[in-house]
């Protein structure tokens, strides 16, 4: 099991990133709170692509809320490196539920130890 990063299902709208659609669809992965909103608040979005991010959150992912332990964990990540919050609740969501991360902004979570990132597109092309 993995959590997807919010560049993953952002980059799964663009057609030349359509094999996304099978990780996000395979049913076995994650996103944190995060991720919804970042995703849905995302200023360019058509109404096809706001149609298909309702269809992947509503039926597709399990959402990891934001609780006491993921806060705490985001807030010595943000102390002890430069990171947007975002980054942070997803890095210390990924660590602390001891899931994979998938995203294409790898640099942005090498500083946190023992969690493995993998990025699938740069794979891919």
């Amino acid at each position: 099991m993995a959590l997807l990063d919010s560049n993953i299902i952002i980059y799964s709208t663009k057609a030349e990133y359509a094999f996304l659609k099978n990780l996000i669809q395979s049913n076995t992965h994650s996103v944190s709170v995060i991720t919804k909103i970042e995703c849905l608040g995302f200023h360019n979005l058509t109404d096809k692509d706001l149609h298909y991010l309702n269809l992947v959150f509503d039926y597709f992912l399990e959402i990891i809320p934001i609780d006491d332990y993921i806060a705490d964990r985001a807030i010595r990540l943000k102390q002890n490196n430069k990171m947007e919050l975002a980054d942070g609740i997803i890095g210390a969501t990924a660590y602390q539920y001891g899931l994979e991360l998938i995203t294409r902004n790898t640099k942005d979570f090498k500083h946190i130890p023992d969690l493995k990132i993998t990025n699938p597109i740069d794979k891919e092309l």
